[in-house]
């Protein structure tokens, strides 16, 4: 991530404002950043465990069973949908979001902003394929393989090694974010000492929906398309149904925002209470 980021780095790049869009080297040092945590997934499973194939190891398959492939796809972008629109709900009832009104729910404009949205998420899918190889495929499972053989089989010290690896997975898939964070990318304005504190909260409760899509399904698919649905689209439906000359802040309004700690919160509340968060094999649906 570091060396990927270095040409931004040098040069000083800084991000101030949420519509501010990224030029071809900001986006060709994040495509790169995108692909290193499967480039170190793959390598750690070729050349450290050679215990199995590549894609078994790290989940790459369609999900099971096959006759719910679609559905299983489509669940994603549902609740991630849902999510988001909970969240700007809640932050226009905080008054944090600036809604542009009900005349912005234009059937003909959310179609061509949806169309165009799943395009763009459907060609970086490749992108958030790189990082889930590593977060869902390689790190999640294997920190519940550690913690077990560390002796947390049972009982509360199964569910305390559930907890730790959700807790150190988040963690480690936010402060892998550090170098976009102190040039602005997730927060732009914010000064580091918020924007990496703020990131961690987002990740550790984003990171259960992921896994509970990965669970459910045994294959890295649902996560990788959650993910993209939460980086592109969710992002872009602050844009659209804000006050288009309102200043726009992630941390007031968005998933990465404290409406969206709430609303993820609740929801990784239920999938705790309901039991959709305890692996029994990892990786068999």
């Amino acid at each position: 991530m570091w060396a990927a980021m270095t040409p931004l780095l040098a040069e000083g790049y800084q991000r101030t404002d949420a519509r501010e869009g990224v030029g071809a080297l900001e986006q060709t040092c994040i495509a790169a950043a995108m692909l290193a945590p499967a480039l170190a997934a793959l390598l750690v499973v070729r050349l450290v465990e050679r215990g199995g194939g590549v894609r078994e190891a790290l989940a790459l398959r369609w999900p099971r069973p096959r006759a719910r492939v679609v559905r299983a796809c489509l669940l994603p972008l549902g609740v991630l949908g849902g999510l988001t629109a909970a969240t700007l709900a809640l932050g226009a009832l905080a008054g944090s979001y600036p809604f542009a009104g009900f005349g912005s729910l234009d059937a003909g404009r959310i179609g061509t902003w949806a169309v165009q949205g799943l395009i763009g998420m459907v060609l970086s899918l490749p992108l958030f394929f790189g990082e889930e190889i590593g977060w869902q495929g390689f790190l999640f499972p294997r920190l519940l393989l550690l913690g077990r053989r560390a002796g947390g089989g049972e009982g509360a010290g199964r569910r305390a090694v559930l907890v730790r690896a959700y807790l150190l997975a988040g963690t480690a898939f936010a402060l892998w974010h550090l170098p976009t964070l102190l040039m602005g990318g997730q927060y732009p304005g914010r000064p580091w000492y918020l924007a990496v504190p703020a990131l961690t909260v987002s990740c550790v409760l984003v990171l259960p929906v992921f896994t509970w899509l990965r669970l459910r399904s045994g294959s890295v698919v649902p996560a990788v398309l959650a993910h993209a649905f939460t980086s592109s689209m969710s992002v872009s439906m602050v844009r659209e149904f804000a006050d288009p000359d309102a200043e726009l802040d992630p941390l007031t309004m968005s998933l990465a925002g404290w409406p969206g700690w709430v609303v993820l919160g609740g929801f990784v509340a239920f999938l705790a209470f309901t039991g959709r968060l305890r692996p029994g094999r990892y990786g068999q649906g």
